[in-house]
């Protein structure tokens, strides 16, 4: 990180961006050195594990500096942008960020300035963001010697990208508390583990997940002493790769996220797939009614919307399926309300992002809902927000010619709806073979909480929805 002794010079650190994260991909920056920014002005796009986050400078000034380059993964705490906020010039290029950083790079305190003077007070723009109102200096616990070298070396430890202060001692005469992060301690807890037993490996002697791990894995057997017997060397199988004809693409951000969450999700929820074949030749008549009714004028209005209608209804008549399972106290947790999951293929990876409170939307309030939805995940401008609390999805796998899927389920949501191609297929229709709009259904449901009986009377009231639309007048 470049040296800044300046005091007008502001470090923006990178906020948590997404409820918890501890990390964020840069993917672009909007801004250089010597460029001016205001108060609000996006200065760059960075990715999570769920979204790619715009993210605005809390200050009036001049660039400075960009401590990273594109393309780097930083840890949250970790200044990002130095900005001159007493105006002055001074640009400087992307620097690495180094083993020290200034004490000057504190936010400075201003001074009491009189009551009509003072401006409004900001309010923060993002999750896990604001303007500090605080000093960053730490206070030892109450009733805690803390000698200064402890503290100095806490405080350069913070500087260096950890967001908390773990290093100091404890009350006087106490041992020296262990240098971990946050989810490391959480590992630690979960498995039993006492930190203090454990030997650091990482920097700086900082105790790694690895670490834990090794703490609880059993002592390696003591070798039987036998007799040495010639034995043919053994070959080691050396994997290569053929750079010409192979891309090798790391798996990072959304994609990444996913990946776990999938694996996550198939390996610890039952799952149990149903399939029904649906004529729903009335419901796309419907849809060209609806298209050419003014109270859905300037909407989009698709099977997507019906089929979405569909499923709330269902979910109404069978309110037991919008449920998630309590791991922690062996409970099922029935929701009163459907946070309403759309998956979406975007070119950063498979989102799910959900409608909140579907329940309660009229039909054109579902259709602009929806509308929105879509629009935001192609472009990428997804919030984490938007993809957090869902309780049951749809995806639509039609879209790209499938029949239908077995879809893995979201973590924590109880039920997803698959919606296949609707084809021209023939079909027994009042007694006789005629041309009709079919379609496939597959409903994946977590077995723990939802038994075959109900997942398949959700399933089949969907189905006779489609068939019949009119049933979303009498039974709604």
């Amino acid at each position: 990180m470049t040296t800044m002794t300046d005091a007008s010079v502001r470090e923006f650190k990178m906020p948590d961006v997404g409820e918890g994260l501890t990390e964020a991909e840069i993917l672009k920056w909007y801004v250089q050195p010597g460029d001016t920014v205001a108060d609000g002005q996006v200065v760059c796009e960075v990715e999570t594990a769920k979204a790619a986050v715009e993210l605005p400078i809390p200050y009036d000034g001049v660039v400075r500096a960009l401590h990273f380059p594109e393309g780097t993964t930083v840890d949250v705490g970790t200044s990002i942008i130095a900005v001159d906020v007493g105006g002055g010039g001074g640009g400087g290029a992307v620097a690495p960020a180094a083993a020290e950083a200034p004490a000057a790079a504190e936010t400075p305190v201003p001074v009491e300035a009189p009551e009509e003077a003072k401006p409004p007070a900001r309010q923060p723009v993002l999750v896990g963001y604001g303007v500090a109102v605080s000093s960053t200096k730490r206070r030892p616990r109450k009733g805690a010697e803390v000698p200064a070298q402890e503290v100095a070396a806490a405080v350069q430890h913070e500087l260096n990208g950890h967001s908390t202060l773990t290093g100091l001692v404890g009350p006087a005469g106490g041992a020296a508390r262990p240098l971990a992060k946050p989810p490391v301690r959480k590992l630690a807890k979960d498995l039993g583990v006492d930190l203090t037993t454990v030997t650091p490996s990482g920097p700086d002697g900082i105790i790694t997940r690895e670490d834990v791990h090794a703490a609880v894995a059993p002592p390696a057997p003591e070798p039987v002493r036998t007799t040495p017997v010639a034995a043919p060397a053994a070959t080691v199988p050396v994997t290569t790769y053929d750079g010409t004809r192979e891309t090798r693409v790391p798996v990072r951000g959304v994609r990444k996220a996913t990946a776990l969450a999938m694996v996550g999700s198939a390996f610890t929820a039952p799952h149990v797939t149903e399939f029904v074949t649906v004529d729903v030749t009335r419901t796309l008549k419907l849809v060209e009614e609806l298209k050419r009714d003014k109270a859905m004028e300037g909407l989009r209005v698709n099977p997507l919307l019906l089929i979405a209608k569909a499923l709330l209804v269902a979910i109404r008549r069978n309110p037991d399926v919008n449920a998630s399972w309590d791991e922690v106290n062996q409970e099922i947790v029935l929701k009163h309300y459907v946070n309403l999951g759309i998956a979406a293929a975007t070119p950063r990876g498979l989102i799910v992002p959900n409608i909140k409170d579907a329940h309660e939307k009229t039909l054109p309030q579902l259709a602009a809902a929806l509308s929105e939805l879509v629009s935001t995940a192609r472009d990428g401008k997804t919030s984490p927000g938007a993809m957090q609390g869902g309780t049951v999805t749809i995806t639509n796998v039609g879209v790209f010619g499938v029949d239908t899927g077995t879809p893995i389920l979201p973590p924590g949501e109880s039920a997803i709806l698959a919606v296949g191609a609707i084809r021209l297929q023939p079909w027994v229709h009042k007694g006789k073979v005629k041309p009709r709009q079919v379609t496939t259904l597959a409903l994946s449901f977590d077995h723990r909480l939802v038994d075959g009986e109900l997942g398949s009377k959700v399933l089949a009231d969907v189905a006779a929805i489609l068939e019949q639309p009119k049933k979303l007048i009498t039974w709604a």
